[in-house]
């Protein structure tokens, strides 16, 4: 299994330097993959929690794919609905293409309404449109085969019923966010899903939660490798994990999550 890293590419203390720090310690530390979200219009719906600079995912993943050699980039998850399909699947087989071959294209169907409207996009019908870009980046992708190999990963991010339903017919895996243990488990047993991609908390601390909707990836550094143990055995290909737990001002003091990045990747090179 392989683990990456949901790298902030917004907030007050987010400029070109710390991103390259970021980039830096992921790849140093032997973490498989480093991601970043997706905003385009940062509308107060938006701000409250991902406030500007907002570093444009494609815009970004470029920038890091000149400055590492070995990790894999990605979205988690770029907002389908946001851009044209086929613009989409230009600038993502040049990234793959420049990147030799580096990128995962994580997708969803957005949340934010203000965003949406900012956009002109129809918020309600978000899911068809996702669903429509889906079809059209493939065939697109397919009109080219051999331009670029290996082919791009698709994971489809939702934690709905009708996210779940998108990844099994649509994507290369199916990428839930911030679940519980327990959940995931259940809809693993429910559903047989391309592969299994989830992105998790990453949130230590120094007493163990015994919270029953403690979401994975939380707790203390036991917990956390239990839990990325127990995703193992339920056939994760790949856990993202997400040390932004929603306040901006978290973006300035970076190093907490670069010491809980550190104890994880540190432990479970012992453990190995």
């Amino acid at each position: 299994m392989q683990l990456g890293v949901n790298v902030p590419n917004f907030g007050p203390g987010t400029d070109p330097g710390v991103l390259r720090e970021w980039a830096a310690i992921v790849e140093g530390l032997g973490f498989d993959l480093l991601m970043v979200s997706d905003h385009v219009a940062v509308t107060p719906d938006v701000a409250e929690r991902y406030p500007a600079p907002f570093y444009e995912p494609f815009t970004t993943l470029s920038w890091v794919a000149g400055i590492t050699t070995r990790v894999r980039l990605g979205t988690t998850v770029l907002v389908l609905p946001y851009r044209h399909p086929l613009l989409v699947a230009r600038m993502a087989t040049n990234l793959h293409q420049l990147s030799g071959g580096r990128l995962v294209l994580g997708v969803g169907i957005g949340w934010a309404p203000q965003e949406f409207k900012a956009l002109g996009v129809p918020f309600t019908a978000r899911g068809a449109l996702t669903d429509e870009h889906l079809v059209t980046l493939r065939e697109a992708w397919r009109e080219e085969a051999g331009a670029h190999t290996p082919p791009i990963p698709v994971w489809v991010g939702g934690n709905s019923e009708a996210g779940i339903r998108r990844a099994i017919r649509f994507g290369d895996a199916w990428h839930p966010l911030r679940g519980t243990l327990p959940w995931m488990r259940s809809v693993l047993a429910q559903h047989s899903l391309p592969a299994f991609a989830p992105r998790i908390t990453l949130r230590l601390t120094t007493t163990p939660v015994n919270d029953p909707e403690r979401p994975a990836g939380t707790g203390t550094l036991e917990q956390i490798l239990d839990d990325l143990d127990q995703l193992d055995r339920l056939g994760a290909d790949t856990v993202v994990l997400d040390p932004y737990h929603g306040d901006p001002e978290d973006t300035r003091r970076p190093q907490a999550a670069w010491q809980a990045l550190t104890a994880v990747a540190t432990h479970r090179r012992t453990r190995s």
